[in-house]
């Protein structure tokens, strides 16, 4: 029964799918195909134990057949602003991307443009689930409640999740359903089933129940995303990141580019809705970082006041190394981690060339000193010309290591060279070193050709900081202040820019051998 019934009805759904118009929508005719199908049903009622049965297995076929939306931006396209929900195909793949991975108990993450109607399809999963599966727990969060759950405030997700079960015929009603008693704030509960929608907002996500799957509104705007993601991963084992970007290094675009995750992308050309006048009229009335971030998926031009922009750093990983002249001194850069989750890293770089970057986590200083020699006397002798070392906290330990393996000699300074990025400067530009130094390498990427490692974690980090201004002076965001941005410390980053700290004064030329040299003679002066 449920066989015949669920093939009757996917030629409904064909009818409809074949048919519809995406940018001149007729829903007189989706609604007059679904009266139809309701009438049979009610004039069959034996159909319908079968037809709940096939829908358990077919979310897209249901959200698609009874499945509403709500915008009011229809209106003054002379169309409802309550319509039916007929999914295009990359929202019916999103829909079986989430029931896969709720099924195979794997978390996922989703990157949108704007106005996909993403929000509407989590709802509805939601919902298909609430319905057909019982004793199922679907969790929603939000960096703010009234996105979670606001009484009367169509954008909260409760409200979409109330809107869609009312709107249902009452065949698909939870036999004794009322609103007013089963969906008080922030729940949804299925008296009929026992299954349950609930929704959290801010730093309580993932402290509440245990959840079948979670959906993590915009996640790349949390404030704590870290200790969210630590509570949560005890709460389900089907967690769904869904997000437009906000920038580079937060915890969203680490989960993005880690490779650790699956993801789906939900982009603007696969809209049918959406046509290239659509864009142009975007770009047309919208800030660029706005079109950025929430039409074009683009991490890195999604914030205004990053210091190193990320082209500057793909166009340098785009050269190798064998692509650029390596000339002058090896300049080796040393960031020591100071605690937690910090690392260490060296970095060579010789002129338009970072040869290399190696990171070490949880050692002590006498171990790291011991690595640097190790990779100084890598070079050939004397092709390195200083090891800039961050001396701030536990790095001055190192530095003074160093310095007695590599010591002052009557002719020369010793090489090693402490960097203590705090310290006022006196260009009329920077603030202090350290902002000076980030503009030092940030003018040594803009002065084309430049090679660094196709590493997508130094480029991240390089586009992560930004600069604001003090007394007129700029100033770069501190790693600590990084960290309250939820952004991990940029350790390879700073490395490299120890190697800008401090200029490095060309060896002199060594003396030319005369043969046959006469006697010193006063009056020649040699």
């Amino acid at each position: 029964m449920a066989k015949a019934v669920g093939a009757a009805r996917t030629k409904v759904a064909q009818a409809v799918e074949s048919t519809f118009d995406w940018l001149n929508p007729d829903y007189e005719a989706v609604y007059a195909k679904r009266a139809a199908w309701l009438t049979k049903i009610r004039a069959n009622p034996e159909i319908l134990p079968g037809l709940k049965e096939f829908y358990k297995t077919h979310p897209v076929e249901f959200i698609t057949e009874w499945g509403m939306t709500f915008d009011p931006r229809n209106v003054e396209r002379d169309l409802p602003a309550v319509v039916p929900f007929v999914l295009f195909p990359r929202q019916e793949e999103f829909v079986d991307w989430v029931v896969a991975h709720w099924y195979g108990r794997k978390d996922g993450l989703a990157e949108k443009s704007r106005d996909m109607g993403v929000s509407w399809l989590c709802v509805w999963v939601a919902i298909w689930m609430w319905l057909f599966h019982p004793g199922t727990v679907v969790g929603f969060g939000s960096r703010k409640e009234e996105y979670v759950d606001k009484i009367g405030d169509p954008k909260s997700l409760f409200w979409k999740i109330r809107q869609g079960i009312n709107l249902l015929p009452k065949e698909f009603r939870p036999l004794g359903y009322s609103e007013k008693v089963n969906a008080p704030h922030m729940r949804v509960l299925n008296p009929e089933t026992g299954a349950a929608i609930v929704g959290e907002a801010g730093d309580n996500i993932g402290r509440g129940n245990r959840t079948s799957i979670y959906f993590k509104d915009e996640s790349a705007f949390y404030e704590h995303a870290m200790a969210i993601d630590a509570a949560l991963s005890q709460t389900s084992n089907c967690k769904i990141d869904v997000s437009t970007p906000n920038g580079v290094g937060n915890p969203f675009h680490v989960k993005r580019h880690g490779g650790k995750i699956d993801v789906f992308t939900f982009h603007w050309k696969q809209d049918p809705r959406k046509d290239k006048a659509w864009y142009d009229n975007q770009v047309a009335t919208l800030d660029p970082v706005i079109v950025a971030q929430e039409i074009d998926i683009n991490y890195e031009a999604s914030v205004t006041d990053t210091f190193i922009p990320a082209e500057l750093v793909d166009a340098a990983q785009s050269f190798g190394p064998a692509d650029v002249p390596a000339n002058g001194p090896v300049m080796i850069g040393v960031d020591v981690a100071r605690f937690g989750d910090d690392r260490s890293v060296i970095t060579a770089r010789r002129g338009r060339v970072v040869l290399w970057q190696k990171v070490y986590e949880r050692i002590d200083t006498t171990a790291l000193a011991k690595y640097v020699k190790t990779e100084v006397d890598a070079f050939p002798k004397g092709q390195v010309g200083q090891i800039a070392v961050d001396v701030i906290g536990v790095g001055a330990g190192v530095a003074d290591q160093l310095r007695v393996l590599y010591p002052a000699t009557k002719d020369a300074p010793s090489i090693v060279v402490d960097v203590n990025s705090s310290l006022r400067v006196d260009d009329g530009v920077n603030y202090n070193l350290r902002a000076q130094m980030w503009d030092n390498g940030r003018e040594w990427l803009k002065a084309r050709p430049c090679s660094l490692p196709n590493d997508q974690n130094l480029k991240a980090e390089l586009s992560s900081p930004r600069y604001y201004f003090k007394g007129g002076l700029r100033l770069i965001e501190s790693k600590d202040d990084l960290k309250k941005r939820q952004i991990r410390s940029p350790d390879k980053a700073d490395s490299l820019m120890l190697t800008f700290a401090v200029p490095c004064a060309a060896p002199k030329p060594p003396m030319p051998v005369i043969k046959d040299r006469p006697t010193y003679d006063p009056a020649m002066g040699y």
